[in-house]
This record gives structure tokens, sequence and C-alpha cells, in this order.
């Protein structure tokens, strides 16, 4: 029998819905009704495409004996993390306090009847294992606490929520040009000479690392910094991670390889990835990171968006099992190559280079790898026939969710992409209008809602700050002065709402959440709106410089003590340095611009103006005249 979340519009709360768990929605009447009984909390969340909230579905969730034990003595409560990254982001404070360990999903949180949380978790096994406790015995064990000392819990949680309470930093740092040498050191510290990438397995894609890093070669010609960025680059595009057959980017890696992945494809990821290797391309002019991020492209627009929009993810499992749709059995691809045509010599080769052989790499079967980035012509045709036999199976469930600020991401690296090959700037364009259509009414921004719905959730600060930056990317490449004017509008919504004398909020709704300081699963928001500010300020108004240094300021002492997590920042930082230079001319000359992104200096903006010729200015003089862009390009390169 289906319980409460058969009416949500969630994918993933309706994947609940058949649970013999009497699962709450996150609603006020769940809430009221464990005060009313005086019952424990059980908060769980995750999202659709996650292999382990999946795993602790199947294992824990559909337990009779669990289910039984749940439904009697707490409030079950069932969020997907997607839909409201308010709640999430906050509890997942909650657990990195009460663990001193980062969270993840799915996110086990157990609270009193008056919603204080007293103990965290993220997976929890049915049965004792990983030095972890059973969750029946887990929650047994907690309902025997509670009914013989209650007052024991409720004391330890009033004082977990006295230590999450915002603080105030307690300094601030000067910051100078040398951030950039001591990032680039900070960075070292972390970086994998052999494999690339940021940090011991599970492996992750730090795009705004690599981004950062790409700045400060440009700026200093630091080899080192370009050395980090295109390591982990190579190699994180040799396979697993990233999908040779289909194309596009994975979560995460298990390994430290980057080979074996949970095989779930994020929206957001892919958009962030493909604006790094455009920026390597920028960087480097190497044809390949270019090849890349166009794949990815490719990939978003065939399998993950529709009119216009895009979905937020595709599943790590197929058939109840993790990787099965990407995966391949030797003697199947030996098959399948002979009926293609291939020749014995050629299907050796194809197997040599593709790594694909009898014991397989993962359970023993093939994830497609390649140690050589510019594949031959027989690998590339093998990935034809290989694509074909994924065509025999079952895709992945994918959850079309629109998420606003996942959908920006996407449509800033399309206008990027654009400006090396025109055939994006409409899907830019169209994607652009779509989605302001949908999220943006009556002059509220929503931050979700499924392809076929009307939004509810009113946008948080990362909805306006990526959209915001998406529109002045849109400018950019367009020149067009709406996409100027509502990003204005935008990020004077977002100073009103979640701004407090330096302090971002990230939400300031049902559930108070600061922005954080650090790139986590994505750029930190609070870094993305300052991104905006400073073009504001020098195309706009200057007011927004005093915003961004406002921000930057009150965030300074963790951004240092943090640096290489706090990537974002430290290229806003070096921004508010160096400053932008703008371009100015008429529109149409404007035009003539062409090798902006090639230049050495990274900050760089156009701003359409009716002078004569083209003047370069930075944020608070025009230095520079000339009748041609060529020009004025030259002296940027010096």
């Amino acid at each position: 029998m289906a319980n409460r979340l058969q009416k949500e519009q969630s994918p993933y709360l309706q994947q609940h819905q058949n649970d013999p768990i009497d699962w709450y929605p996150w609603r006020e009447e769940a809430f009221q009704r464990a005060k009313e009984e005086n019952k424990l909390i059980f908060l769980s969340i995750g999202y659709s495409s996650c292999h382990w909230c999946h795993v602790m579905q199947k294992e824990v969730f559909a337990n009779s004996e669990v289910a039984k034990f749940l439904n009697e003595h707490f409030i079950s409560i069932k969020v997907d993390k997607e839909e409201r990254p308010d709640v999430d982001r906050y509890y997942q404070e909650v657990h990195q306090f009460l663990t001193q360990k980062p969270g993840g999903w799915p996110l086990s949180i157990f609270m009193t009847p008056q919603k204080e949380p007293f103990f965290a978790a993220t997976y929890i096994p049915l049965e004792p294992r990983y030095g972890m406790p059973g969750f029946l015995q887990l929650i047994k064990n907690m309902v025997r606490i509670y009914q013989k000392d209650p007052n024991s819990i409720k004391k330890e949680a009033k004082e977990i929520l006295h230590y999450l309470k915002p603080q105030n930093p307690t300094k601030a740092v000067r910051f100078d040009q040398s951030i950039a040498k001591y990032f680039v050191k900070a960075c070292e510290q972390f970086f994998d000479e052999v494999h690339g990438g940021f940090g011991s397995k599970p492996k992750f894609p730090h795009t705004s690392t690599i981004n950062t890093l790409l700045d400060i070669y440009r700026l200093e010609k630091d080899e080192k910094a370009l050395h980090m960025a295109e390591v982990s680059l190579q190699n994180m595009a040799k396979g697993g991670l990233r999908d040779l057959v289909d194309g596009g980017f994975c979560r995460y890696s298990t390994d430290e390889k980057w080979l074996v992945p949970h095989f779930e494809k994020m929206a957001y990821d892919n958009a962030l990835l493909m604006e790094s290797y455009l920026k390597a391309y920028h960087t480097t002019k190497k044809e390949i990171y270019k090849s890349i991020a166009f794949e990815i492209a490719a990939f978003i627009m065939e399998y993950m968006q529709s009119n216009a929009l895009f979905y937020s993810a595709s599943d790590a499992d197929s058939e109840g099992e993790e990787g099965k749709y990407f995966v391949y059995d030797f003697d199947e691809v030996v098959e399948k190559l002979k009926k293609d045509g291939f020749s014995d010599k050629e299907i050796e080769l194809v197997m040599q280079k593709l790594q694909i052989t009898p014991q397989g790499n993962f359970e023993g079967k093939n994830i497609i790898r390649s140690e050589e980035l510019e594949l031959c012509e027989t690998s590339k045709k093998a990935l034809h026939s290989l694509k074909s036999l994924r065509k025999e199976r079952i895709y992945p469930f994918i959850d079309k969710k629109i998420i606003t600020s996942w959908n920006a991401m996407m449509i800033k690296s399309l206008f990027i992409a654009a400006r090396i090959d025109p055939k994006y700037l409409e899907v830019a364009e169209e994607a652009t209008k779509k989605l302001l259509e949908k999220m943006y009414k009556d002059e509220h921004l929503y931050h979700v809602a499924l392809i076929d719905k009307e939004p509810t959730i009113k946008a948080f600060l990362e909805d306006y700050a990526y959209l915001a930056v998406a529109l002045l990317e849109g400018y950019k490449t367009t020149l067009n002065e709406e996409y100027l004017a509502t990003a204005n509008l935008l990020v004077n919504d977002a100073l009103t709402q979640f701004f407090d004398e330096g302090r971002w909020y990230f939400s300031k709704g049902e559930i108070w959440s600061e922005a954080e300081h650090s790139d986590t699963t994505y750029p930190s928001s609070a870094a993305v709106i300052t991104e905006a500010m400073l073009t504001l300020a020098s195309l706009v108004d200057e007011k927004y410089k005093h915003f961004s240094f406002d921000t930057i300021e009150f965030y300074s002492e963790k951004i240092y003590r943090y640096a290489p997590w706090s990537a974002k920042f430290i290229e806003d930082i070096l921004r508010f340095l160096y400053q932008d230079r703008i371009i100015k001319a008429k529109a149409q000359n404007l035009a003539n611009c062409k090798e902006i992104d090639f230049l050495r200096y990274p900050f760089i903006l156009l701003q359409a103006s009716e002078i004569d010729g083209f003047m370069l200015c930075d944020s608070s003089s025009c230095y520079m005249q000339s009748q041609n862009c060529q020009e004025i390009e030259e002296k940027l390169n010096e």
C-alpha cells in the first residue's frame, strides 16, 4: 500500500512511495504530530540517482521489522535534497558538527519531538558492519534511552543547536597578489602527481580549483598551476569518470585514477566540467579540450534535455544493479565487433586500446578506458559499436526535475561555447528564454519544478547567483541588454533577501542557513554572486564593488585557512585585485573582437557603447583608444 509520498512531485520521493515505512514529506503536519505524540523524528535525505540511497532503501527501508518499529516509535520524514537544498545544507552542517566528518547521501538525522537533532550519520546498514551499529539496533537503543531518560537526549540536542548558530569571523585577512602563489602551494599539498585531482579517493572533479589554477597561469605564467590543471583534466578524461561511449561525466570516482565511478551523471557536474575544458582550450589552444567540452554538450542535448531545459540527473543503477548499463562483458564486445565487420587484428587493437580484458576492471566486467586521449580511427569506430550495444539495454532512470541553478550552469557554458562555434548560440538563447519563462514569474524566481509542472519552491541564493552569471555571460556573447538588465535585477533581489553586512545566507525562509565559503558539491553560491557583482561593478555601477569587498572581507579568514577548497572565492579575490579590463565599442564593432577568450589576461569584459572605434578601460578609467580591436587585444596580451 502506498504511503504519503505518492502525492509528491519529486521523483526521489516517488521512489519511496511503496516503502512499508509511513513516510511524511517535509511538512509542518509531521512535526506537529511528533510533538503531540512525543515521538522521536527520523529524517532521511537523498536524491533519485544516488546509489547508496538505493542500497539503504533495499536493505533497510524495505525491511518489515524496521518499518514496524519506525512506524510505532518515530515520525519518519523523507526529503529530496535537490528539491530542498536548504534543508539538506542545514542538516549536513549538523552531521559535520556531530561526526567531525564531511556528510553525504543518504543523510540520516535523528531529532527530538521539538526538531532538535542529536544523532547524525549517512548510510546505515541493516546489520552491524563497517564499524557501524545496525539500523534496527540503533533505533531501539534510541527509544530505550529516550523512554528511560528523555532529558539526557534533549539536553544534548539543545547544546548542539547552540553551537550551530552562525558565528561572526574573529578577524579579517588582507589579501594582495601573493594570494596566487599561496593558493598554488596550498593546492600542491593535496595534488595527486600521478593521476591528477586533489585529495584522496573518492575523488571529485574540483572544477573551481582547476579554473583558478588556469587563471593564475594566465596572470603569472606559473607553470606549476598549469601542470596541476592539465594533469587533472587529462586523467579525468581517460575513461571511467568520463563515459567514452555516450559522452558526459559521472559524479565522482571511487578510486584514485578516475576509473571506477558511481555511475550517476549530474547536470551540474557536466556543465561545470564543460566550462573547465573550454577554459583549458582557451588557455592552451589544445583541440582535445574543446573536443571534450563539445562532447559534453552533445551528451546533455541527446540524453538530458527537453524543450530546451536540462534534466537534473540520471541514475547510477539500472535494473537494480549499479553500472549495468555502462559496463561490458569481454565476449559480447568481441562478438559485436565481429558482427560489425572488424578484422581479428582490429579487434585485438581495440581491446588493447580500450582496455577490455576477459577478467575486466570492474566486478568481472569492463569500463571503457583509454590512456590515449586522441583515439585512433579504429577505436572511434568501435565506440559506435559499443554505443549500439547499449541501445539494447534499459537506460538508467532520469530525474526530470528542472533546477534553476543547474540549468544556469549549463547555459553559461553554452554561451562560452557559442563564442567558439555559433551553433551553440541558438541553444543557449533558447534555454535562457525557456528557463526564465518557467522559473521567473511575477518578478519571483523559483528553484525547481518537474519538466511538465509549475514551480512552487522559491529560489535560494544559488539560483540567483548562477542565473545572474549565466545572463552576464550571455551579455558578453550577444551584447543583448536585456540579459544585463535581468542579471542586475536578480543581483539586487539577492542583496535584499540574502545579504547582511558581508554575510550571505543560502536561505532565509523556513530554514535559515548561511552560504558556504568553500566549494563543496559545486562552487560556493556566495562566491558566485560575488562574481556577478564584480561584473556589474565594471558594467553598471561601482557600488557592487563595495558589496564584493564586504563579502570577501567577511569570509577572508576562512578563505585563507581553507584556500584549496575556496577556489571560487580566490578567483574573485584575484579579479578584485587585478581588476577587469573592459573593451568598449559599438555592438556591431565588438563582433570583431574574436580573440578575447584566448588572451593572456583572464578578466576581460565587453560593453556596447556609442563611441567611435574601440576603447580599453578598467573599472575607474579608460586609457587606450584604437580604430581596431586587434590593437586592443595586443595590448591586453602584453
